[in-house]
């Protein structure tokens, strides 16, 4: 009698944590994934140790909307397309596997170009209002000295940037976006590996997009807090980034 009642105990808890799995799953494929932020592409507007929630019904869904991304079709279902200035998570085309997170700037068929340090649309100019002067930014493990600017995309949708005071990129070849595909950038725009990048990630297939980023849940200053010296870790918490929208 208790072999039994045992073995029932076991198969109900085992019932209730694949019933559990199954809805984190879910919930991680078709509503919302969190996603850690290790580098600084993004400054300023997402830091290292941001942790971040991002809508995977955004864009619809593709084969890299689910773990593992299995291979059960090319295409998108519920398609909608991004906007201009959005926070994109995708799957870098290069292995078609690393998260990455850039925001939108080209859409299929644009034209994207720096000249003498400006960015072109289409052959129009981007404004950009400077905000700021020598802001430290971080890229690896050194510190820019910045420019940080407010630019203003063609649908009116405004961002900050950052481009280094000295050495900051100029010039740029054109970059013709293809149909189906789209063209992502950092904000950090001296210190981000991105769509200029043709060999390692170039233009991102709409299939590859994984969600839009939403908003900051949690951040702590990963860089400075210290393990050994734990005392210290609350003073790494960025308690005013908690939950805040992107």
């Amino acid at each position: 009698m208790r072999k039994k009642n045992y073995t029932l105990l076991i198969y109900e808890n085992f019932k209730t944590l694949v019933g559990a799995l199954i809805i984190a799953l879910l919930i991680r494929s078709l509503l919302f994934q969190p996603f850690y932020i290790p580098s600084s592409s993004m400054e300023p507007t997402l830091l290292i140790g941001d942790r971040i929630f991002v809508s995977k019904y955004a864009y619809g869904y593709s084969k890299h909307s689910f773990p593992f991304s299995p291979n059960f079709s090319n295409s998108r279902f519920f398609s909608k397309n991004p906007e201009r200035g959005d926070l994109v998570v995708f799957k870098t085309p290069s292995d078609n596997r690393t998260d990455y997170i850039k925001r939108l700037i080209g859409l299929p068929g644009d034209t994207i170009q720096f000249i003498n340090g400006d960015l072109f649309i289409n052959a129009k100019k981007i404004q950009k209002v400077k905000t700021q002067n020598l802001n430290l930014i971080r890229c690896g493990t050194f510190n820019l000295e910045t420019d940080t600017f407010t630019e203003t995309l063609p649908n009116g949708f405004e961002h900050l940037t950052v481009y280094k005071k000295k050495g900051s990129i100029k010039n740029t070849k054109i970059y013709k976006v293809p149909l189906n595909h789209f063209f992502l950038m950092g904000d950090n725009r001296d210190c981000s590996k991105d769509s200029r990048y043709l060999d390692s990630v170039g233009y991102v297939n709409a299939t590859n997009l994984v969600g839009e980023a939403k908003i900051i849940f949690f951040s702590n200053d990963t860089v400075k807090s210290n393990l050994i010296k734990f005392w210290n870790l609350n003073k790494s918490f960025r308690l005013n980034r908690l939950f805040k929208k992107l």
